[in-house]
């Protein structure tokens, strides 16, 4: 059985999309098939992943109003194990289309996935810095979450939203959901601030967070690393970018802690 793992936190620039592309690449190199869907209308997923407007006609808008299916959006990628199923700026209005189409509209996505989530061995959703229905439709489809989580003195503030609102859909929608784990994003070990927080997340949340394999007791946290901030603007996932890079060992850590 497929999992489908959705990347979410209502904070933006916390890592979300940097993490979405990055599992997902580190799933497939590690050949897996992996299927990364961008709900987030920013589209930074898709371009983050080598892909222009162009270069495609149609995007999830299209499959989350009917007409078209996920398989008939779906893209190959450089790796010859992912594929991506595209965003689109258009994807801001997709409230009104919902309200006025679709009775349930939290379970849009739900419903579009039981087609094709069997030929996936991971579906990773990157979803939108916000609680809106594009969230909430990304948690009634999966059957998991990571909430990367940016080492910073504001961090920790917003998880009370974050967790009621997982809350709200596991009473609503979606009862199986449950919390893969929380990730810490933009460390530093020369930042005091960054190890407090990491520190509080062991503290609120030590079973819910990544091991690194093969090491005893050292938890998978993303560095700040020069080339996992530059690997987008290549329009690759940093393990093509620089397999070799912190940034690029540590989502491959993810990775095999998500296949254990």
């Amino acid at each position: 059985m497929s999992e489908v793992i959705t990347i979410a936190n209502q904070k933006g620039g916390v890592g979300k999309t940097t993490t979405a592309v990055n599992l997902a690449a580190s799933l497939a190199v590690a050949e897996k098939k992996v299927l990364l869907i961008d709900i987030d209308p920013q589209a930074n997923a898709t371009t983050g992943i080598g892909f222009s407007r162009k270069d495609y006609e149609f995007n999830i808008y299209h499959v989350l109003t009917g007409s078209k299916k996920l398989s008939d959006i779906v893209l190959k990628t450089q790796i010859p194990t992912l594929f991506l199923a595209p965003s689109n700026i258009g994807l801001v209005g997709i409230e009104r289309e919902f309200d006025d189409r679709s009775k349930d509209f939290k379970l849009v996505l739900k419903n579009k996935l039981e087609e094709i989530r069997h030929e996936y061995d991971y579906i990773i959703i990157d979803s939108p810095p916000a609680l809106g229905s594009l969230t909430i439709n990304a948690l009634s489809a999966s059957d998991s979450v990571i909430i990367p989580v940016q080492c910073e003195f504001y961090a920790l503030e917003g998880l009370a939203m974050m967790l009621n609102t997982i809350k709200l859909v596991k009473s609503e929608t979606n009862p199986k959901l449950n919390i893969r784990g929380f990730l810490p994003t933009m460390f530093s070990s020369q930042n005091n601030l960054a190890k407090d927080t990491v520190s509080n997340l062991k503290q609120h949340f030590k079973q819910k967070l990544f091991m690194c394999k093969d090491t005893v007791d050292e938890l998978v946290v993303i560095p700040r690393n020069v080339k996992l901030a530059e690997s987008p603007s290549f329009g690759k996932p940093v393990i093509l970018y620089d397999i070799k890079s912190p940034g690029s060992v540590a989502y491959q850590h993810l990775a095999y802690a998500i296949m254990e």
